[in-house]
């Protein structure tokens, strides 16, 4: 699986070439690419794939990764089957490397949990996919989460390891823009004098330093020269001094979860919700 995944959901207010974008991204090398229905960016994805069959910039869908998900209100037995339809009849693809089935809160995976599973097992017979990641609590095997130099999640990164699970970052630059990110990643003075004293950019000491935690990476730039910027981390590591320098960041989380609470649900306040890094990776980022 290539470590670097082209995300497609956008923040903005301003609608994005995404069809553009993907087929500039395959251009510069990427071949993962993470998409849902709920961004919108399902057809996009699947045209620029067609345009770069055609051009050549790729031999056949096998040199790619395309990551879809299952919305939440389609995390129901019935409804597997023809969702995931959809998406393939959007993205024009036969099949799918990976899909992961989103079901955000623990309450309502326990009621869904048994017939879900019996659908995603129809779905594998049926040769739609050729691996699916599904969160039963025991069987993880990709999980995605916010990680970034200022949100380490050290002690989750070390359970995934002894699990076997991967664990993709998303927000590694702390998603500047958006109603819950900030500027405190891309700003961290720590951050600053390692990329002045590498000639890098701040973006890329922090992908760089993600990609030495041995997890994969969600980058998304609609900029030719950033998408370019972001896959030029390989070429230096960071020494042992660096990486303890990052180590010793303050920490501070992004997303508080408030999406993921209410007082009809089993987690009623952002408080109950959290137990240091842990507990909020196993209720809400099921996939």
């Amino acid at each position: 699986m290539p470590v670097l995944k082209f995300g497609t959901e956008t923040f903005s207010s301003v609608k994005a070439d995404d069809e553009l974008a993907a087929l500039q991204a395959i251009e510069r090398g990427y071949r993962h690419f993470d998409t849902v229905s709920h961004y919108g960016s399902e057809e996009a994805v699947g045209e620029a794939i067609a345009e770069a069959l055609d051009r050549g910039l790729i031999k056949s869908r096998e040199e790619l990764f395309v990551t879809s998900k299952l919305w939440c209100s389609d995390a129901h037995a019935e409804r597997v089957l023809p969702a995931l339809k959809k998406t393939l009849d959007k993205m024009l693809c036969r099949w799918w490397r990976y899909r992961r089935f989103r079901n955000r809160g623990k309450k309502n995976f326990e009621r869904t949990s048994k017939p879900l599973q019996n659908a995603y097992f129809v779905v594998v017979i049926m040769g739609i996919f050729q691996s699916i990641t599904c969160s039963d609590y025991s069987k993880l095997c990709i999980i995605l989460v916010e990680l970034n130099p200022c949100w380490q999640r050290k002690r989750l990164i070390d359970l995934c390891k002894s699990k076997g699970i991967v664990a993709t970052s998303f927000s590694p630059l702390g998603v500047v823009g958006t109603v819950w990110g900030s500027n405190g990643v891309v700003d961290n003075e720590v951050l600053k004098e390692n990329a002045k004293a590498k000639g890098k950019s701040v973006p890329q000491v922090c992908l760089r330093w993600a990609y030495q935690q041995g997890v994969a990476i969600v980058v998304k730039s609609y900029k030719p020269e950033r998408m370019q910027e972001n896959c030029d981390i390989f070429d230096q590591e960071l020494s042992d001094e660096e990486r303890k320098k990052i180590s010793e960041i303050i920490q501070s989380r992004g997303h508080e979860g408030e999406d993921f609470v209410s007082e009809d649900g089993p987690i009623k306040s952002v408080d109950e919700l959290w137990d240091g890094e842990l507990r909020f990776l196993g209720l809400i980022m099921l996939f």
